[in-house]
């Protein structure tokens, strides 16, 4: 069996599905990628078994047809050093030896047999249901949200980002019950319902391989969901369990609205947050109409930052605190100049928004209140 390919591609290729692959599995088998050929078409799969990705690549030159086992780091590592032109595999089917040429070039591999490897069996538990989207909401939803999963072992639901599949669009969510974002994108409507809790695996999988894709296709059923593109396949497996009720936990009645520079308060909160205690990251906002007077100390080592940034605020004065890293987090994630803060009282959580977002999207970020004593 032999076949031709540029080994940029087979690269590229190899380097996406590789993230699939854990850097430890308790198969030796899944150290490896599962490539087959059957026409003049070769695919490239990788497996940690709960999730199993497959790259799909034209070659030519084919002679003969069938499946092997590679070792995957090897492999990956040689194709980037190499450099960009056509290279021919020769796998003899007999002893399994793989060897990869090119005009100055002669690499060697030993391969194992393909039915060796335990491929992936999707969960069809529940009914499916199908939608397309395009690449860059899925990626938009994901960039929004994923700052904010949380990873404490004893809540795993939460350690995955929410999709509430509606039949007028896609509401993103994440939280680890110190902050929370929803995001919603009505810019596709699904036409059918349904839900799923993506671990941060598949998401993070998800933003990196199919970052170039021009559009999604989505079945899902209760346990997993097929992703497919041009040039992937995508098998992952949900989180399991109930996700809190998302909606319940957002105040609508924060009536005091802060309008502020989000550059300039985010550069404020990393300066004043150098000064934070270590253990707490307790940041303290003295917000009046015109300024925010932001504080911050560390008793234990006596040192101290403030600082102050133009603000527009509806209320007469308020004296809150939060989390700096928290805080920088929010503000770095949210786009556009201005950022929108809806708050209420010193023990209620903020609320923000960007000044301006696309047509069609609703982004909101919560966060919640840490106690401030003496300002």
């Amino acid at each position: 069996m032999k076949f031709n390919i540029s080994s940029k591609a087979l690269y590229n290729a190899t380097s996406a599905v590789s993230k699939v692959i854990n850097s430890k599995n308790a198969l030796a088998i899944l150290d490896n990628f599962f490539i087959k050929l059957e026409g003049n078409e070769l695919t490239i799969t990788g497996s940690d078994q709960e999730n199993a990705l497959t790259a799909r690549l034209e070659v030519s030159g084919c002679k003969g047809e069938g499946a092997f086992c590679l070792g995957a780091r090897r492999l990956v590592e040689l194709l980037k050093e190499l450099p960009d032109q056509g290279v021919e595999v020769n796998v003899n089917e007999e002893t399994l030896e793989v060897q990869l040429s090119y005009a100055s070039g002669h690499y060697s591999f030993v391969g194992l047999p393909g039915d060796q490897y335990p491929h992936f069996t999707a969960d069809t538990t529940g009914e499916a249901i199908s939608f397309s989207l395009a690449t860059s909401q899925m990626l938009e939803g994901l960039d929004n949200t994923m700052f904010a999963v949380s990873d404490d072992e004893y809540r795993q639901i939460m350690q995955g980002v929410l999709l509430d599949v509606a039949e007028d669009g896609i509401t993103f969510v994440a939280t680890d019950t110190r902050k929370l974002v929803r995001y919603i994108d009505r810019r596709t409507s699904p036409g059918v319902k349904g839900s799923c809790v993506l671990p941060q695996k598949p998401a993070t999988i998800i933003k990196n391989v199919f970052a170039k894709e021009e559009s999604l296709n989505f079945t899902m059923n209760a346990r997993n969901a097929i992703i497919q593109s041009e040039r992937f396949t995508f098998q992952c497996t949900f989180l399991n369990g109930n996700y809190p009720d998302y909606n319940r936990v957002i105040p609508t009645k924060n009536s005091l609205v802060l309008t502020v520079d989000r550059l300039s308060l985010l550069n404020a909160v990393r300066r004043v947050g150098i000064f934070v205690e270590v253990d707490g990251g307790l940041e303290k906002f003295r917000i009046t109409p015109d300024n925010i007077l932001i504080k911050s100390n560390d008793p234990n080592l006596c040192t101290s930052a403030r600082e102050q940034v133009p603000c527009s605020f509806t209320g007469s004065e308020l004296t809150i605190g939060f989390s700096a890293n928290y805080l920088m987090e929010i503000l770095t994630t949210l786009k556009g100049s201005e950022v929108i803060v809806n708050l209420g009282d010193a023990g209620r959580p903020g609320v923000f928004r960007p000044g301006e977002e696309p047509d069609n999207t609703e982004l909101v970020m919560l966060l919640m209140p840490m106690t401030v004593g003496d300002f």
